[in-house]
């Protein structure tokens, strides 16, 4: 029954190469699967709001319910925590919707090059909240190649074509969410320190089901939801599962255990490196959602659609982070000459998130 709480331990007494590959390797398999499963539980079950309620609720219980059993430890619910985890759970909620909401309304390939154009507005607030440098010549033109690739994605997607800069409203919201989550998630994983590994899961899922609740009941989902129960001629949930295929209740609770691995893997990779790198690691390990969803879904872009989001993939992988920006001597006097401390990414990012 200890064996969980050995294995957490031992991965935090792993080198920092090995957290590194092994953050990265996780994040990458649990965020690139997820986006594919979502889409595919949405294709028999089209309510984004309560598929995700139902992802972070059952979080929740494979948490406490671990924790119960004495197989791993959680963290106390502290005030000092809720605050920044409040700010950083609205942009996670907005996020996490929308996102669904781009899966149920479009491709797989639409989000990814959403996805792909986060890097962009990073870049730009490294320098201001990070403490970065500006990014270099290659950086500047590695995301020039990223948008190159998003623009020839659009002009080859069928919803553009069809609808117009309409068809693009939820991966405008869902790029501006994400970016915001990718840089203030770097500040609260450097400012706020848990006791356990479960801590940043479990504050995230505390606090991010009552508002997909409520993005359910603003979009009339439990109204369709009823509507569909009643089609299937199910008077509950018992029911509603004996009626639909094995595969979509096969789907409902892998969605449920993915987005559970993607809660510890993402965050425990945002510990490891840093914002920018982050957000792109997220960008490139879609790669491999992408060459799956060929394989086996129908709704996906033409030729040279997939040529433009490679394209924007490539410019991902040759983007480099920009070092971080040296204090002026004035602020090194105030910090009693404690240079190397201001110039690490620990020292800039260790500020206070919310101030009194």
């Amino acid at each position: 029954m200890r064996d969980f709480k050995s294995i957490a331990v031992n991965m935090m007494k792993m080198s920092p190469e090995s957290q590194v590959i092994g953050s990265v390797i996780s994040y990458s398999l649990c965020s690139g699967s997820l986006v594919l499963v979502n889409k595919l539980i949405l294709h028999y079950l089209p309510f984004p709001s309560i598929v995700i309620t139902g992802q972070l609720l059952a979080s929740i219980f494979f948490i406490y319910g671990a924790n119960m059993f004495g197989l791993i430890d959680i963290d106390p619910i502290k005030w000092d925590a809720l605050k920044p985890y409040l700010v950083y759970t609205v942009a996670f909620t907005c996020g996490v919707y929308t996102n669904m909401m781009c899966l149920n309304t479009s491709n797989i390939e639409t989000v990814i090059v959403a996805r792909a154009l986060s890097p962009l507005i990073v870049c730009a607030l490294d320098p201001i909240f990070l403490g970065r440098e500006l990014p270099s010549r290659r950086s500047i033109a590695a995301l020039s190649l990223i948008a190159a690739g998003a623009l020839g994605y659009a002009i080859t997607d069928e919803a553009f074509i069809a609808q117009g800069i309409s068809a693009y409203v939820y991966p405008f919201f869902y790029l501006i969410m994400i970016t915001f989550e990718m840089v203030y998630g770097k500040k609260i994983v450097m400012g706020v320190k848990f006791e356990t590994v479960s801590g940043p899961v479990q504050y995230t899922n505390l606090l991010g089901w009552p508002p997909m609740i409520a993005f359910a009941v603003m979009g009339g989902e439990f109204k369709r939801f009823g509507e569909f129960m009643r089609d299937n001629n199910a008077k509950n949930l018992s029911d509603l599962i004996s009626v639909m295929p094995d595969e979509a209740t096969a789907l409902v609770v892998l969605g449920c255990f993915v987005g559970t691995g993607i809660g510890y893997s993402g965050w425990w990779c945002r510990n490891q490196v840093s914002a920018t790198s982050f957000t792109l690691i997220g960008v490139i390990n879609k790669c491999l959602t992408v060459m799956v969803n060929l394989m086996i879904w129908d709704q996906h872009a033409p030729p040279l659609g997939i040529a433009s989001l490679f394209l924007c993939i490539i410019g991902g992988s040759f983007y480099r982070q920009a070092p971080m920006r040296a204090k002026k001597s004035d602020d090194i006097a105030d910090t009693g000459g404690d240079l190397k401390m201001k110039e690490t990414e620990e020292g800039i990012l260790k500020e206070p998130l919310i101030k009194n």
